[in-house]
């Protein structure tokens, strides 16, 4: 029995960067013709580091064509080395009820970086990484996303 909604989810790549997320989302909005949207750390009051604020969140580029790529800055008490784990694959759904299951069935074996809750940038929010090393962000579409 098939009890996801599977009509209201789509799977965006999430690329990790440090500190190179801001002129890569630009490249690829210039590259596909597309919209872009970014929060920083500091408008989230999220900076661990001043020298963080500036640094991308969450950020996306969607195109009219289709085309959408989310990305962000993996802050600095995170491990990070270029190419390493370079990317999370991001399930969005329209509602709670949408993205629970695939929430559940992921966690299953997993760890789980950030329970599935409300968050500041939209309804539900939650990572983790799969019981085979892939890091998963499953989230609600939020109707508006806040400026930074």
């Amino acid at each position: 029995m098939n009890t996801t909604d599977t009509a209201t989810l789509k799977s965006t790549t999430h690329i990790n960067f440090r500190g190179d997320a801001r002129p890569a989302l630009e490249f690829y909005r210039d590259v596909f013709d597309g919209d872009l949207t970014v929060i920083t750390y500091g408008a989230m009051n999220a900076a661990q580091r001043p020298e963080e604020a500036d640094q991308i969140m969450w950020g996306q580029v969607t195109a009219p064509s289709g085309f959408a790529i989310m990305a962000y800055d993996v802050p600095a008490d995170r491990p990070y080395a270029k190419g390493v784990a370079p990317f999370f694959e991001s399930v969005r759904g329209e509602s709670l009820e949408a993205v629970t299951p695939v929430w559940k069935k992921l966690s299953e074996g997993a760890t789980v970086l950030q329970e599935l809750a409300p968050s500041p940038w939209a309804p539900a929010y939650g990572m983790l990484t799969d019981r085979f090393g892939v890091t998963w962000v499953v989230d609600v579409a939020a109707d508006t996303v806040p400026a930074t």
